[in-house]
């Protein structure tokens, strides 16, 4: 027979030196990835160590339900999040394994030899796309060695594709992020993902022009506007109506789909007076690509994702033709449903002033296998068997345990990021630096997205920050009157300006341009734009907290 235990919020008599306590593993990942730069999974090694000592010795929480937990958050760490991140890699490493991610990149390339343009195809559109499929860093090391390979200015290169990854950072990896940001904080992720989808859009309809005033400056830039303004309007507009009215799943893959397609047909009726290179581009490149592949061949190597984003959608979307109401019954004869998780369930209480009255603190567990959204990007996989050519099983097979054997240490990394977040929001650390932050009163709506910031700045995920702070940032907004729904959305939103900042993203960007050694040159190229992003996005939501409520949903 198992016990229940009591939240205690301030356990040592004083709520600051309490939340300074229950921040210790936020400062142990603060020190190892931001100063003493560890590898990811070593950091989160030991930020979950120091949370389940904290939680056991400081916060007084049973050893075995701080033990079960942190189970509980490993094992949402590896499904469904990480089966999505497995099966979304494995997918892309097909195509290159099969030679079919080259053409993808020659008729990308070959649409225009103009760098601005070409960034705009690449490192915004294109880079999107990979980000709404796979993320975790991908988008940025493909696109960077891409515009690299077409002979931008390397430095450029990679600063570049770290400003243009912000705008699809909060959906990346099939929105991942979100559910993530749900699960931690209790709110449906469709409600975050319509909140997310009115404060986003603002910020990629300005990314494009962004991106290419850092490349030439105003002047030039003005040159391709009629370009940059189709660009930001297809991007934007798509994110917003994804988000708000069809999947939490999709916003990325539409938003990158509409804008490609955008661009292709516009730059077909336009062109921009004058080209534009880099004045010390590398000597030897050909800025002018010219398309060695059929129309046939070419939708052919865009077919696996074109697979991905079509099964994606019907999982996604209960509403279309009630499939994923088919496999949640077929899930529910097979007995494939959530269930109380053991030793945890009910067990721990919530209390004031967290709560209005004492209330248990519910955990489960979903094994909903056939629904997930990994199966149908598994799926899609699957079929892509039958469009590339001379890839049968076998080598799909053996693709798919090297994508797990390649990210072995990502898996362990997410599945201890989301088991600290476990036991911080159990233990009521999480609540206990919520309502430290209180202290900024009803400027806290500005705020808000700053920890998103820092906690992608510290952990190089938008989906590793809002399972750090997404149920922090309810409980701060509930004692201060807010709407928690705001500011827990606003988590993700402010997190995508740390992506461009964050050791882990700089050391991607300078691996595929060959500038390992020169993280610091990167790092100074996108702080200035990181900081005025994230600044922006805490003004919009403290408008949206006060003048601007009508906004949301």
């Amino acid at each position: 027979m198992y016990m229940t235990w009591i939240q205690d919020y301030n356990p040592l008599g004083n709520i600051g030196l309490s939340a300074l306590i229950a921040a210790i593993p936020l400062f142990i990942l603060l020190y190892m990835l931001g100063i003493k730069r560890s590898k990811g999974h070593n950091a989160a090694f030991f930020g979950l160590l120091s949370a389940i000592l904290t939680a056991i010795f400081v916060f007084k929480m049973p050893a075995a339900l701080a033990l079960s937990a942190t189970l509980n958050g490993a094992l949402v760490g590896i499904f469904p999040i990480i089966w999505i991140v497995i099966t979304a890699i494995w997918v892309y490493n097909m195509t290159v394994e099969s030679g079919e991610f080259e053409i993808i990149k020659n008729s990308l390339a070959s649409i225009t030899d103009d760098r601005r343009l070409q960034a705009l195809f690449i490192a915004f559109a294109f880079g999107s796309f990979i980000e709404g499929t796979a993320g975790f860093g991908t988008p940025v090391a493909i696109t960077a060695a891409m515009l690299v390979g077409l002979g931008f200015n390397p430095v450029y290169a990679a600063g570049i594709c770290l400003v243009a990854n912000t705008a699809p950072v909060a959906f990346g990896a099939i929105g991942i992020p979100v559910v993530v940001l749900g699960q931690v904080s209790g709110i449906e992720p469709m409600t975050l993902s319509k909140i997310i989808g009115r404060q986003l859009p603002f910020l990629s309809f300005i990314v494009p022009l962004w991106v290419v005033v850092l490349m030439c400056g105003w002047k030039r830039a003005m040159e391709v506007l009629p370009a940059v303004l189709v660009a930001g309007i297809c991007f934007a507009g798509t994110q917003f109506f994804t988000s708000n009215y069809i999947s939490v799943y999709l916003p990325d893959i539409t938003s990158a789909a509409v804008t490609i397609i955008g661009l292709l047909i516009f730059l077909k009726l336009w062109k921009p007076s004058k080209v534009w290179h880099f004045p010390d581009e590398i000597p030897s490149a050909d800025g002018k690509v010219q398309l060695q592949y059929s129309i046939t061949e070419v939708l052919r190597a865009w077919g696996p994702y074109i697979l991905l984003a079509v099964l994606v959608f019907m999982w996604a979307d209960d509403k279309f033709f009630g499939f994923k109401n088919i496999l949640v019954g077929w899930e529910k004869s097979l007995g494939l449903t959530f269930f109380a998780w053991p030793g945890l369930h009910n067990l721990v209480i919530k209390a004031a002033p967290v709560v209005a009255k004492n209330t248990p603190y519910a955990a489960s567990y979903a094994i909903n296998f056939l629904s997930a959204a990994g199966t149908a990007i598994f799926l899609s996989g699957i079929l892509s068997l039958f469009i590339i050519p001379n890839y049968g099983p076998g080598r799909a097979t053996a693709c798919f345990f090297k994508t797990i054997k390649m990210l072995i240490y990502p898996i362990f990394t997410i599945a201890m990021i989301l088991g600290l977040a476990y036991i911080m929001n159990y233990s009521g650390m999480s609540s206990t630096l919520g309502l430290a932050f209180t202290a900024t009163g009803s400027a806290y709506p500005f705020f808000a997205p700053f920890l998103g910031w820092l906690g992608v700045l510290l952990t190089g995920s938008d989906t590793s920050a809002n399972a750090l702070f997404g149920s922090m940032q309810k409980t701060a907004a509930q004692q201060i009157g807010i709407d928690p729904n705001l500011t827990v959305a606003s988590n993700s939103s402010g997190g995508v300006c740390g992506k461009m900042i964050s050791p882990q993203s700089i050391s991607v960007a300078t691996a595929a341009t060959g500038l390992v050694g020169q993280e610091s040159t990167i790092f100074r190229f996108a702080l200035p734009s990181s900081i005025a992003m994230i600044i922006l996005i805490g003004i919009l939501t403290y408008l949206q907290s006060t003048v601007l409520h009508w906004m949301l949903p």
